[in-house]
Protein backbone atom coordinates (compact mmCIF):
# COMPACT_ATOMS: atom_id res chain seq x y z
CA UNK A 1 0.00 0.00 0.00
CA UNK A 2 1.50 3.29 -0.84
CA UNK A 3 1.96 5.68 1.78
CA UNK A 4 0.02 8.45 0.39
CA UNK A 5 -3.74 6.15 0.28
CA UNK A 6 -2.27 5.29 4.38
CA UNK A 7 -2.29 8.67 5.05
CA UNK A 8 -5.24 9.27 3.24
CA UNK A 9 -7.38 7.15 5.28
CA UNK A 10 -5.27 7.74 8.56
CA UNK A 11 -3.75 3.92 8.82
CA UNK A 12 -0.39 3.91 10.56
CA UNK A 13 0.83 0.62 9.57
CA UNK A 14 0.47 -2.18 6.94
CA UNK A 15 -2.23 -4.74 7.25
CA UNK A 16 0.53 -7.54 6.98
CA UNK A 17 1.84 -5.73 10.08
CA UNK A 18 -0.91 -6.49 12.30
CA UNK A 19 -1.34 -8.72 15.68
CA UNK A 20 -1.86 -12.45 15.74
CA UNK A 21 -6.05 -12.39 15.29
CA UNK A 22 -6.80 -15.28 18.02
CA UNK A 23 -10.46 -16.69 17.04
CA UNK A 24 -11.97 -19.09 19.44
CA UNK A 25 -10.82 -21.80 17.31
CA UNK A 26 -7.54 -21.28 17.47
CA UNK A 27 -7.46 -21.12 21.02
CA UNK A 28 -8.94 -24.53 21.62
CA UNK A 29 -7.14 -25.59 18.69
CA UNK A 30 -3.93 -24.72 21.13
CA UNK A 31 -5.75 -26.05 24.18
CA UNK A 32 -5.66 -29.38 22.85
CA UNK A 33 -2.59 -29.50 20.99
CA UNK A 34 -0.63 -28.73 24.39
CA UNK A 35 -2.44 -31.52 25.98
CA UNK A 36 -1.43 -34.50 23.05
CA UNK A 37 1.74 -32.89 22.67
CA UNK A 38 3.88 -33.97 25.68
CA UNK A 39 2.27 -37.68 24.67
CA UNK A 40 4.06 -38.32 21.61
CA UNK A 41 2.05 -37.79 18.74
CA UNK A 42 1.46 -36.80 14.93
CA UNK A 43 -0.63 -34.32 14.65
CA UNK A 44 -1.90 -32.59 11.19
CA UNK A 45 -2.82 -29.31 11.07
CA UNK A 46 -4.47 -27.90 7.87
CA UNK A 47 -6.05 -25.38 6.50
CA UNK A 48 -6.60 -23.35 3.24
CA UNK A 49 -3.88 -20.79 1.77
CA UNK A 50 -4.04 -17.48 3.77
CA UNK A 51 -6.07 -19.02 6.79
CA UNK A 52 -3.16 -17.69 9.19
CA UNK A 53 -1.07 -21.26 9.62
CA UNK A 54 2.43 -19.83 9.68
CA UNK A 55 1.47 -17.01 12.17
CA UNK A 56 -0.79 -19.32 14.26
CA UNK A 57 2.61 -21.88 14.14
CA UNK A 58 4.95 -19.08 15.21
CA UNK A 59 2.51 -18.10 18.19
CA UNK A 60 2.40 -21.76 19.44
CA UNK A 61 6.29 -22.27 19.10
CA UNK A 62 6.51 -19.08 21.26
CA UNK A 63 4.15 -19.80 23.50
CA UNK A 64 5.59 -23.78 23.90
CA UNK A 65 9.13 -22.60 24.07
CA UNK A 66 8.26 -19.38 26.71
CA UNK A 67 6.60 -22.23 29.00
CA UNK A 68 9.51 -24.57 28.95
CA UNK A 69 7.66 -27.61 29.11
CA UNK A 70 8.73 -29.43 25.90
CA UNK A 71 11.62 -28.83 23.57
CA UNK A 72 10.80 -27.13 20.45
CA UNK A 73 12.20 -27.91 17.00
CA UNK A 74 11.62 -26.69 13.79
CA UNK A 75 13.67 -26.79 10.15
CA UNK A 76 14.17 -23.42 8.57
CA UNK A 77 14.69 -25.10 5.39
CA UNK A 78 13.34 -22.80 2.73
CA UNK A 79 13.15 -25.57 0.09
CA UNK A 80 10.18 -27.67 1.45
CA UNK A 81 9.55 -29.17 -1.80
CA UNK A 82 13.13 -30.96 -1.22
CA UNK A 83 13.15 -31.15 2.51
CA UNK A 84 13.39 -34.80 3.50
CA UNK A 85 14.00 -37.36 6.62
CA UNK A 86 17.59 -36.44 7.15
CA UNK A 87 16.79 -32.47 7.03
CA UNK A 88 14.18 -33.24 9.70
CA UNK A 89 16.05 -35.27 11.69
CA UNK A 90 19.58 -32.60 11.53
CA UNK A 91 17.05 -29.92 12.84
CA UNK A 92 16.36 -32.32 15.75
CA UNK A 93 19.66 -32.99 16.51
CA UNK A 94 20.64 -29.07 16.31
CA UNK A 95 17.30 -27.81 18.69
CA UNK A 96 17.22 -30.32 21.05
CA UNK A 97 21.02 -30.05 21.95
CA UNK A 98 20.91 -26.31 21.57
CA UNK A 99 24.14 -26.47 19.24
CA UNK A 100 24.09 -25.23 15.79
CA UNK A 101 27.14 -26.52 15.37
CA UNK A 102 26.49 -30.35 16.46
CA UNK A 103 27.48 -32.95 14.29
CA UNK A 104 25.06 -34.96 13.04
CA UNK A 105 26.67 -38.94 12.33
CA UNK A 106 25.92 -39.46 9.07
CA UNK A 107 25.48 -43.20 9.17
CA UNK A 108 21.67 -43.70 9.72
CA UNK A 109 21.94 -46.58 12.37
CA UNK A 110 24.23 -44.57 14.52
CA UNK A 111 22.45 -41.11 14.26
CA UNK A 112 19.26 -42.32 14.98
CA UNK A 113 20.99 -44.08 18.32
CA UNK A 114 22.33 -41.36 19.14
CA UNK A 115 19.23 -39.22 18.74
CA UNK A 116 17.36 -41.41 20.82
CA UNK A 117 19.92 -41.16 23.51
CA UNK A 118 20.04 -37.21 23.12
CA UNK A 119 16.54 -36.99 23.48
CA UNK A 120 16.20 -39.44 26.70
CA UNK A 121 18.91 -36.96 28.28
CA UNK A 122 16.49 -34.20 27.43
CA UNK A 123 14.39 -35.62 29.81
CA UNK A 124 11.75 -33.23 28.05
CA UNK A 125 9.21 -34.50 25.14
CA UNK A 126 9.84 -32.74 21.75
CA UNK A 127 8.01 -31.36 19.25
CA UNK A 128 9.13 -31.01 15.63
CA UNK A 129 7.21 -28.81 13.89
CA UNK A 130 6.77 -28.63 9.73
CA UNK A 131 5.72 -26.64 8.12
CA UNK A 132 3.87 -26.32 4.23
CA UNK A 133 4.08 -30.89 5.39
CA UNK A 134 1.82 -31.20 1.82
CA UNK A 135 5.37 -30.89 -0.41
CA UNK A 136 6.63 -33.67 1.91
CA UNK A 137 7.08 -37.09 0.05
CA UNK A 138 5.06 -39.88 1.23
CA UNK A 139 8.50 -41.74 2.36
CA UNK A 140 9.21 -38.85 4.45
CA UNK A 141 6.08 -39.02 6.63
CA UNK A 142 6.44 -42.71 6.70
CA UNK A 143 9.81 -42.15 8.14
CA UNK A 144 8.57 -39.08 10.58
CA UNK A 145 6.30 -41.81 12.02
CA UNK A 146 9.07 -44.59 12.52
CA UNK A 147 11.51 -41.86 13.51
CA UNK A 148 8.41 -41.15 16.35
CA UNK A 149 8.56 -45.12 17.35
CA UNK A 150 12.30 -45.28 17.79
CA UNK A 151 12.33 -42.53 20.20
CA UNK A 152 9.46 -43.89 22.41
CA UNK A 153 11.37 -47.39 22.07
CA UNK A 154 14.30 -45.48 23.45
CA UNK A 155 12.06 -43.92 26.67
CA UNK A 156 12.09 -40.35 25.09
CA UNK A 157 8.79 -38.61 23.80
CA UNK A 158 8.46 -37.02 20.36
CA UNK A 159 5.88 -35.35 18.35
CA UNK A 160 5.56 -34.34 15.01
CA UNK A 161 3.28 -31.15 14.05
CA UNK A 162 2.91 -31.43 10.20
CA UNK A 163 1.08 -28.28 9.08
CA UNK A 164 -0.21 -27.95 5.30
CA UNK A 165 -2.86 -27.10 3.08
CA UNK A 166 -6.61 -29.43 3.19
CA UNK A 167 -4.31 -31.46 0.16
CA UNK A 168 -2.42 -32.77 3.25
CA UNK A 169 -5.54 -34.41 5.13
CA UNK A 170 -6.45 -35.93 1.92
CA UNK A 171 -3.22 -37.35 1.27
CA UNK A 172 -3.52 -39.12 4.71
CA UNK A 173 -6.40 -40.82 3.71
CA UNK A 174 -5.70 -42.09 1.11
CA UNK A 175 -5.09 -45.79 1.02
CA UNK A 176 -1.14 -46.03 0.25
CA UNK A 177 -0.88 -43.56 3.99
CA UNK A 178 -3.02 -45.50 5.99
CA UNK A 179 -0.10 -46.76 8.07
CA UNK A 180 0.85 -43.01 8.66
CA UNK A 181 -2.85 -41.71 8.43
CA UNK A 182 -4.66 -43.99 10.82
CA UNK A 183 -2.29 -42.66 13.53
CA UNK A 184 -2.42 -39.32 13.13
CA UNK A 185 -4.44 -36.43 15.13
CA UNK A 186 -5.68 -34.46 12.13
CA UNK A 187 -7.16 -31.11 13.63
CA UNK A 188 -8.77 -28.18 10.73
CA UNK A 189 -8.02 -23.97 11.28
CA UNK A 190 -10.63 -23.61 8.45
CA UNK A 191 -13.33 -23.15 11.25
CA UNK A 192 -12.00 -19.62 11.55
CA UNK A 193 -13.36 -18.65 8.13
CA UNK A 194 -16.58 -17.84 9.91
CA UNK A 195 -14.96 -14.81 11.83
CA UNK A 196 -14.50 -12.06 8.81
CA UNK A 197 -16.50 -9.74 10.12
CA UNK A 198 -14.72 -9.81 13.48
CA UNK A 199 -11.19 -10.12 11.72
CA UNK A 200 -12.16 -7.24 9.34
CA UNK A 201 -12.71 -4.91 12.18
CA UNK A 202 -10.11 -5.74 14.58
CA UNK A 203 -7.72 -5.18 11.71
CA UNK A 204 -8.77 -1.97 11.47
CA UNK A 205 -8.49 -1.30 15.03
CA UNK A 206 -5.05 -2.67 14.82
CA UNK A 207 -4.30 -0.25 12.02
CA UNK A 208 -5.25 2.91 12.00
CA UNK A 209 -4.86 5.64 13.89
CA UNK A 210 -6.31 6.35 17.50
CA UNK A 211 -8.48 8.78 16.03
CA UNK A 212 -9.80 6.92 12.77
CA UNK A 213 -12.96 4.84 13.59
CA UNK A 214 -13.50 1.42 10.69
CA UNK A 215 -16.65 3.75 9.30
CA UNK A 216 -14.20 6.38 8.39
CA UNK A 217 -12.50 4.16 6.31
CA UNK A 218 -14.84 1.52 4.89
CA UNK A 219 -19.11 1.66 5.07
CA UNK A 220 -21.03 -1.29 7.06
CA UNK A 221 -22.31 -2.60 3.80
CA UNK A 222 -19.16 -2.51 2.23
CA UNK A 223 -18.09 -4.90 5.47
CA UNK A 224 -21.00 -6.71 4.72
CA UNK A 225 -20.03 -7.43 0.82
CA UNK A 226 -16.30 -8.62 1.80
CA UNK A 227 -17.47 -10.82 4.13
CA UNK A 228 -19.93 -12.46 1.58
CA UNK A 229 -17.73 -12.47 -1.50
CA UNK A 230 -14.16 -13.70 0.68
CA UNK A 231 -13.10 -16.69 2.74
CA UNK A 232 -9.81 -15.74 4.46
CA UNK A 233 -7.80 -12.91 6.50
CA UNK A 234 -5.33 -13.42 3.53
CA UNK A 235 -7.92 -12.26 0.95
CA UNK A 236 -9.60 -9.61 3.25
CA UNK A 237 -5.76 -7.97 3.51
CA UNK A 238 -5.10 -7.95 -0.36
CA UNK A 239 -8.68 -6.58 -1.33
CA UNK A 240 -9.07 -4.06 1.24
CA UNK A 241 -5.57 -2.96 -0.18
CA UNK A 242 -6.70 -2.91 -3.86
CA UNK A 243 -9.74 -1.16 -2.71
CA UNK A 244 -8.40 1.80 -0.69
CA UNK A 245 -5.93 2.27 -3.63
CA UNK A 246 -8.52 2.29 -5.67
CA UNK A 247 -10.89 4.55 -3.66
CA UNK A 248 -7.77 6.81 -3.35
CA UNK A 249 -7.28 7.76 -7.05
CA UNK A 250 -11.03 8.18 -7.56
CA UNK A 251 -11.57 10.08 -4.33
CA UNK A 252 -13.90 8.12 -2.77
CA UNK A 253 -14.00 8.00 1.21
CA UNK A 254 -15.10 5.54 2.65
CA UNK A 255 -15.06 2.63 0.49
CA UNK A 256 -18.39 1.65 -0.68
CA UNK A 257 -19.73 -1.24 -2.26
CA UNK A 258 -19.54 0.41 -5.83
CA UNK A 259 -15.95 0.04 -5.24
CA UNK A 260 -15.48 -2.98 -4.46
CA UNK A 261 -17.31 -5.08 -7.18
CA UNK A 262 -15.35 -2.79 -9.19
CA UNK A 263 -12.22 -4.05 -7.74
CA UNK A 264 -12.54 -7.57 -6.50
CA UNK A 265 -11.73 -10.05 -8.46
CA UNK A 266 -14.73 -12.10 -10.28
CA UNK A 267 -12.40 -14.99 -10.60
CA UNK A 268 -12.12 -15.72 -6.72
CA UNK A 269 -14.52 -18.61 -6.33
CA UNK A 270 -14.06 -20.40 -9.87
CA UNK A 271 -12.42 -23.91 -9.86
CA UNK A 272 -8.93 -22.81 -10.39
CA UNK A 273 -8.01 -20.31 -7.47
CA UNK A 274 -10.40 -22.25 -4.94
CA UNK A 275 -8.17 -25.35 -5.89
CA UNK A 276 -5.06 -23.88 -5.55
CA UNK A 277 -6.16 -22.13 -1.49
CA UNK A 278 -6.61 -25.98 -0.84
CA UNK A 279 -3.34 -27.07 -2.43
CA UNK A 280 -3.77 -28.88 -5.91
CA UNK A 281 -2.20 -26.89 -8.83
CA UNK A 282 -2.13 -27.54 -12.10
CA UNK A 283 1.57 -29.87 -11.74
CA UNK A 284 0.02 -31.34 -8.62
CA UNK A 285 -3.17 -32.43 -9.93
CA UNK A 286 -1.79 -33.77 -13.41
CA UNK A 287 1.05 -35.83 -10.64
CA UNK A 288 -2.10 -37.34 -8.51
CA UNK A 289 -4.65 -38.15 -10.90
CA UNK A 290 -2.40 -38.64 -13.98
CA UNK A 291 -4.67 -36.23 -16.30
CA UNK A 292 -2.65 -34.42 -19.08
CA UNK A 293 -2.27 -30.90 -18.40
CA UNK A 294 -4.14 -29.61 -21.37
CA UNK A 295 -7.02 -31.50 -20.09
CA UNK A 296 -6.54 -29.58 -16.73
CA UNK A 297 -6.37 -26.29 -17.87
CA UNK A 298 -9.57 -27.14 -20.40
CA UNK A 299 -11.75 -27.67 -17.20
CA UNK A 300 -10.47 -25.09 -15.92
CA UNK A 301 -11.17 -22.33 -18.81
CA UNK A 302 -14.84 -24.45 -19.39
CA UNK A 303 -13.47 -25.33 -22.38
CA UNK A 304 -13.15 -29.24 -21.55
CA UNK A 305 -15.77 -31.58 -23.54
CA UNK A 306 -18.87 -31.97 -21.45
CA UNK A 307 -18.43 -35.76 -20.37
CA UNK A 308 -14.79 -35.86 -20.10
CA UNK A 309 -14.94 -32.77 -17.61
CA UNK A 310 -18.01 -34.41 -15.45
CA UNK A 311 -15.83 -37.59 -15.46
CA UNK A 312 -12.78 -35.46 -13.84
CA UNK A 313 -15.08 -33.51 -11.42
CA UNK A 314 -16.35 -36.80 -9.90
CA UNK A 315 -12.91 -38.48 -9.89
CA UNK A 316 -11.46 -35.18 -7.53
CA UNK A 317 -14.48 -34.78 -5.92
CA UNK A 318 -14.44 -38.83 -4.75
CA UNK A 319 -10.54 -37.93 -3.45
CA UNK A 320 -11.38 -34.76 -1.16
CA UNK A 321 -11.13 -31.98 -3.52
CA UNK A 322 -13.30 -28.76 -3.07
CA UNK A 323 -14.85 -29.04 -6.81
Amino acid sequence: MQIEVMEHFGIKKYFRDADFFETDTAKRLFRQLKKIIPEGQLIALTGVVGIGKTTYLEKIQKQLAAEKNVIVAKSLSVEKSKTNLTTLITALFYDVSGDNGYRVPKLGEKRERDLQELIKKSKKPVVLFCDEAHDLHHRTLTGLKRLMEVIHEGGGKLSIVLAGHPKLKNDLKSPTMEEVGYRTVTMSLDASQGILRDYIYWLLDKCTNDNVKPKDVIEDQAVDYLTEHLSTPLQVEQHLTLALEEAYKVGIKPINVDLLEETLSSRIDEIEPTLIRHGYNERVIAEQFRYRPSEIRKLFSGGLEPNRAKEMTAEMREAGLPI
